[in-house]
């Protein structure tokens, strides 16, 4: 018998001022990427993680490709990037025509594996883009040697770990340029959009003009290169400027119910489990990753239903890109 009431993978938290906010914005009448809640909203949350600039866009996703393109990466450039991770990572490299070098995961913490990136390195190695996975960041401190020593670039993807620190530095704040997702599962949520994060000022100068259509300065209408209508709205600031004023809560309570799991999970030898803590962090729990163990003969597919007809929702782990 199913159960009566459905328990979704995620659920948005609301805990101040989102409707406050919102209310604001309509009845002022400000509701598009003109409204003021959007620069306010950049200027919190870059100071938040420790950036100088912020640049709010329509998703994770439109960040990304804004960050690509705004350290001209060219055709037959190299940028490595992990294979466990969403397809979201690699669309614009290879739309710009780059080669993207994929790293495989480390067996336990499921990030990109450090120590095969110094095989991957070529003459034609221009960026390494970094994504933390699923609430616990990468092993930042040789990675970022590394690019020190060959001059490549960092690009720092931190969807899944807003409000994470890496020794105690908040993740967001490393690299050229770094890029976060607000989509409604991650810690704070403004319904869709992201943000670029950068201390460079002539990269914040080039992706506000990319996410804005790349208009002229002095002829509105005239267009020096290809860019995006990938703004982000008033009344999508304002919820984010309310969630951010609780990221502390929202941090807690994920990492609560991560524990919680932890502790009757933990009872079972079926599954692999999420590393609760490294040296250098402690897991912030975007999502509670499961991986049956071999010698439970279920797969994941059938487990993902089972759990379905019982009430409970789940999704699949990303399908690597190799």
């Amino acid at each position: 018998m199913k159960n009566s009431k459905f328990i979704p993978v995620n659920e948005p938290l609301f805990y101040g001022s989102e409707l406050k906010y919102l209310t604001e914005c309509i009845k002022s009448g400000w509701i598009s990427s003109e409204g003021p809640f959007v620069e306010k909203f950049e200027r919190n949350f870059s100071s938040f993680v420790g950036r100088k600039y912020g640049v709010a866009v329509s998703s994770g996703t439109a960040a990304l490709d804004i960050a690509m393109q705004s350290l001209n990466i060219k055709p037959g450039d190299e940028v490595i990037l992990p294979s466990f991770t969403i397809i979201s990572c690699i669309n614009e490299i290879i739309r710009m025509g780059a080669k993207p070098v994929l790293v495989d995961s480390d067996y336990y913490n499921w990030n990109m594996n450090i120590h095969e990136i110094k095989n991957k390195i070529t003459k034609k190695t221009k960026a390494i883009l970094i994504v933390h996975i699923y609430g616990l960041p990468v092993e930042l401190t040789e990675i970022l040697k590394i690019a020190k020593k060959n001059n490549i670039l960092i690009i720092e993807d931190s969807a899944e770990v807003i409000g994470q620190t890496y020794k105690g530095k908040y993740c967001g704040s490393f690299g050229d340029v770094s890029t976060v997702s607000f989509y409604p599962n991650k810690h704070i949520t403004t319904g869709e959009g992201g943000m670029v994060l950068t201390n460079n000022k002539n990269i914040c100068k080039k992706a506000k003009s990319l996410r804005n259509l790349s208009f002229g300065v002095n002829k509105r209408f005239i267009h020096k290169r290809l860019g995006w209508n990938y703004r982000m709205t008033n009344m999508q600031a304002a919820i984010g400027l309310a969630q951010l004023e609780n990221i502390e809560k929202a941090i807690t309570k994920k990492k609560s119910i991560g524990n919680l799991y932890h502790q009757y999970l933990k009872e079972l030898d079926c599954f692999n489990l999420p590393i609760n803590k490294t040296s250098y962090a402690e897991n912030i729990y975007w999502v509670f990753g499961i991986v049956i163990k071999d010698k439970i003969k279920i797969n994941a597919i059938d487990f993902i239903n089972a759990l379905k007809n019982k009430g409970i929702g789940t999704r699949p782990f990303f399908y690597p890109m190799h």
